[in-house]
C-alpha cells in the first residue's frame, strides 16, 4: 500500500539526494546483419538499430515527465562487432562509423559493443577489430569499446593482455587533443557480463534475445543520507539500513524498466542495481564509506567498508526486482566520484589500494588517470593483475585507465560532465616487460572445474 510518507520520501530522494535512473539501455542483436560485403553489412546494422531504437529516447523522456523520475542516459548496446568483422572482412572502422551515424540519428548518448571476446583466443575478426580500436574511438564521439581477455572458466589470454596495453596507450595518444578521451571509452574485462547496461563496457551478448531493454539505477546520495541519519548504529544495523535503501532505489528501476518495455514492445531484461557515482555534490560512493566512519576513503578499513556496502546493496536490490543482472554492486570510478577525486588528490587513495578494493566491489580500476609516459607493458601488467583478481574470485573485474599524454603525477585531466576530472595518479614504473612478452595463457584456476 503506497502512503503519503513513501511518496514524499521518493520526491526528497530525487530532489535532494541525487536519486536517478542512470541509464535505459536497449540491447540489439546484430547476428542477422552479417554479410560477406562489409558495406551491405553496415547498411543492415544501421537500418536495424534505427528501426529498433527509433523511439528509445522519446520513450525515456515521456517516462521522465510522467513519473518525475530523472533518466540521465538513453543508450544502445549491440552484438560484439568483431563477429560481423569476421564475416565481412575489410576495415572494422567502417562499422564504428556506421554505429556513430546511427547514434546521431536516434539521439542516444552512447552505443556500446565495438567489442571482442578473446578470453580463449582470437577468432576471425578479433585481432582486426582490436587493432582498429584506437582509430575507431578517435573518429567517433558516441562509440564505446570493450575487450574481454579472461574468465574464470578460460583463464587469461596473455597475448590479448599485451595487445590491449598497446591499444590503451594508442587510444590516448590519438585523442590527446581531446583530453585523451579515447582511452576513457575503452575498457578491458575479465568475466564480462552480457547484459551490462553501463558504458563503456556494455555489449549485447550472443545468448541475449533479439532486442531487450535493461536499466541501470543509481543512488549513492540516497544511501549516504540514510546512513547520516543514524550516527550511532552498529555495523550490522548499517548493513540492514543499506539493504532497505537499496530495495527502494531498485524498485524505481523495476518500474521504469517495466513501463519502457511495454511502450517499446521489447522484453524487459534486467535491472543493474549498481551504485554509480557522479562528480556532483552528494553523489559519491567514497562519501558513503566516510559516513560509515572512515576519515577519508583509502584509510585502513576502506576495503572492509566497501565489502559490506557492496553485499548490502546486492541483498536489498535482489528482493526488489524480478531480474537483477549486469554488474550490480558499487562502482569506484575515480574521476566520476567527488570523494574519490578528493582522496586521490590528498594522497589517501592510491592505485594499490584501489586494486585491493576491486576484490570486493562490482568492477575494477575504473576511470583512473595515469602519467602519459606510462609504458604499454606497465598498462598490460595492470590489466593482468586486475584480471587475475576477477578470474580467481569468479567476479567481473575491469581496467579503464587513461594515460594523460604530456601530464605527470599531481596534474589533473578535465573531462567534464559525468566523466568528471581525474588527478594523475602515481604508477609503479618497475617493468613487467619480460613477463608480458612471454605471451601464452594463464590457466584457469582449479575451482573453475565445477561440472
Amino acid at each position: 500500500m503506497i502512503n503519503t510518507y513513501d511518496i514524499l520520501e521518493t520526491i526528497r530522494m530525487i530532489q535532494d539526494e541525487c536519486l536517478d535512473i542512470r541509464t535505459t539501455t536497449m540491447g540489439i542483436s546484430l547476428l542477422d546483419c552479417g554479410d560477406s560485403d562489409i558495406d551491405k553489412s553496415c547498411q543492415k546494422v544501421y537500418d536495424k538499430i534505427c528501426k529498433k531504437a527509433e523511439n528509445l529516447v522519446k520513450t525515456g523522456e515521456d517516462i521522465e515527465k510522467e513519473y518525475g523520475i530523472p533518466i540521465i542516459n538513453k543508450r544502445v548496446s549491440v552484438t560484439p562487432i568483431s563477429i560481423l568483422a569476421g564475416i565481412s572482412g575489410g576495415d572494422p572502422v567502417k562499422y564504428a562509423l556506421t554505429l556513430e551515424k546511427a547514434a546521431r540519428t536516434i539521439g542516444v548518448n552512447f552505443i556500446g559493443g565495438y567489442s571482442a571476446l578473446v578470453q580463449k583466443g582470437f577468432a576471425a575478426g578479433d585481432r582486426e577489430l582490436i587493432e582498429s580500436i584506437p582509430q575507431a574511438l578517435a573518429q567517433t564521439e558516441h562509440i564505446c569499446s570493450s575487450v574481454n581477455i579472461g574468465s574464470t572458466k578460460a583463464g587469461i589470454n596473455m597475448d590479448a593482455v599485451r595487445l590491449m596495453g598497446q591499444k590503451v596507450k594508442e587510444a590516448a595518444e590519438l585523442t590527446k587533443d581531446n583530453d585523451c578521451i579515447g582511452a576513457g571509452k575503452l575498457v578491458v574485462f575479465c568475466n564480462a557480463p552480457e547484459d551490462n547496461p553501463f558504458m563503456a563496457g556494455a555489449f549485447h551478448g550472443v545468448s541475449e534475445p533479439d532486442c531487450v531493454i535493461n536499466v541501470g539505477v543509481s543512488g549513492p546520495g540516497v544511501v549516504r543520507a540514510a546512513v547520516a541519519k543514524h550516527p550511532d548504529y552498529s555495523i550490522n544495523e548499517i548493513a540492514e539500513l543499506i539493504k532497505k535503501t537499496a530495495f527502494k532505489v531498485t524498485r524505481m528501476g523495476q518500474l521504469v524498466g517495466t513501463v519502457a518495455s511495454k511502450r517499446l514492445g521489447v522484453p524487459f531484461g534486467i535491472v543493474d542495481l549498481s551504485l554509480a557515482p557522479t562528480p556532483a555534490v552528494g553523489d559519491s560512493v567514497a562519501h558513503i564509506l566516510e559516513e560509515i566512519g572512515l576519515e577519508q576513503c583509502g584509510a585502513a578499513g576502506t576495503t572492509a567498508c566497501l565489502a559490506m556496502l557492496n553485499d548490502a546493496v546486492k541483498k536489498g536490490g535482489v528482493m526488489a526486482s524480478s531480474s537483477v543482472g549486469g554488474l550490480s554492486g558499487a562502482f569506484i570510478p575515480v574521476s566520476e566520484d567527488a570523494g574519490m577525486i578528493a582522496a586521490a588528490k590528498s594522497g589517501a587513495l592510491c592505485i594499490e589500494k584501489l586494486e585491493a578494493m576491486t576484490a570486493v566491489c562490482s568492477v575494477g580500476l575504473d576511470m583512473i588517470v595515469i602519467p602519459g609516459d606510462t609504458t604499454p607493458e606497465v598498462i598490460s601488467g595492470i590489466i593482468a593483475d586486475e584480471a587475475a583478481i576477477g578470474m580467481v574470485n569468479g567476479k567481473t573485474t575491469a581496467v579503464r585507465v587513461i594515460p594523460a599524454v604530456g601530464k605527470k603525477d599531481g596534474d589533473v585531466l578535465e573531462f567534464g560532465g559525468l566523466l568528471g576530472s581525474g588527478p594523475v595518479m602515481k604508477v609503479n614504473t618497475n617493468s613487467p616487460a619480460k613477463f608480458i612478452s612471454r605471451g601464452g595463457k594463464i590457466p584457469a584456476p582449479l575451482h573453475s572445474l565445477k561440472n
